[in-house]
């Protein structure tokens, strides 16, 4: 069953199509990953699903049921423009939140929270006081009091530090666990690959990825090498069938030309330095983005 259904949406601004005829199935209990370049329509959509914007034309659907005619208590709503009343002190924010959302057994659960995120001691500081990282895990504690169905993150780990980005890692798995949907829109690629059970990602208005993370890597094959050698990228350079080169330092990420022999490229390798580390493997979902957003593939579009 599907908890959230988009059928051919489509929104403009005036001359511009931030979001084209596009559809898309969010399963029930999964976790769906929003990603995209800076401008797609990744949060335009999220918009329309919860009513900021109304679609031009087409039609969403929650649990089967046109979402216009719906009140949306059953949505916890993290945006990306974060916004709290910063003169309340913490415990007063969040029982407003809770109470405006018709959240139930509120004490316990803020406490609950602020304790998961070290928030406790903060709990009788005015949100103003709070760091750019702690006021974000406050408005996450705001956006899930009530328990919602259904939870939509606009960009959620964008600022915090590793520690407080897997407290938040834990607490949203813990809301799929209880049974909730989940929408994150993320840049984050590695966070994309290890916590979504699909990926959806659209460009230019257009749904161009969508599928489970390996669905999705079937999709350009086995044209990747990651491998680490004494003398770094520089040993690579000029080899033929080297589409491209992702330099990361200690360890080298390869593109090859289609229908190169993996073997062949690590004979040429070997013959100009030593090979620490070669792995033929699927593209990782950083290298899919690029490979369809990148400033290369734009300059194409447009000869």
């Amino acid at each position: 069953m599907n908890t959230i259904e988009l059928k051919n949406i489509t929104k403009t601004f005036g001359s511009l199509v931030a979001v084209n005829d596009l559809s898309l199935n969010v399963p029930k209990g999964s976790i769906y990953g929003f990603i995209g370049p800076n401008g797609s329509g990744k949060t335009t959509t999220i918009r329309m699903i919860m009513k900021i914007l109304y679609a031009d034309s087409g039609s969403i659907l929650l649990n089967g049921k046109q979402h216009e005619s719906l009140r949306l208590n059953n949505i916890g709503y993290l945006p990306e423009e974060r916004g709290l009343y910063k003169k309340m002190k913490v415990k007063d924010v969040l029982m407003f939140h809770g109470e405006l959302n018709n959240g139930t057994d509120l004490p316990a659960k803020i406490e609950k929270w602020l304790s998961h995120f070290d928030l406790s001691k903060f709990s009788n500081k005015k949100v103003e006081t709070l760091s750019k990282g702690m006021t974000q895990k406050l408005q996450f504690i705001a956006t899930i009091l009530n328990d919602p169905e259904i939870i939509i993150l606009d960009e959620p780990f964008g600022g915090l530090d590793p520690v407080n980005a897997e407290l938040l890692k834990d607490a949203i798995l813990d809301m799929q666990k209880r049974g909730a949907t989940i929408i994150f829109s993320t840049h984050d690629m590695s966070m994309a690959e290890k916590m979504c059970d699909q990926i959806f990602m659209i460009y230019k208005g257009e749904k161009v990825l969508d599928g489970t993370l390996q669905s999705i890597q079937d999709q350009f094959g086995t044209d990747t090498i990651r491998l680490q050698t004494e003398m770094g990228a520089e040993a690579l350079e000029g080899i033929e069938g080297i589409e491209r080169i992702n330099n990361y330092g200690k360890q080298q990420e390869l593109r090859l030309s289609q229908n190169i022999d993996h073997q062949k490229i690590l004979s040429l390798i070997m013959k100009k330095t030593a090979v620490l580390k070669f792995e033929i493997t699927k593209p990782s979902l950083n290298d899919i983005f690029i490979r369809i957003a990148s400033p290369e593939r734009k300059e194409a579009e447009n000869e």
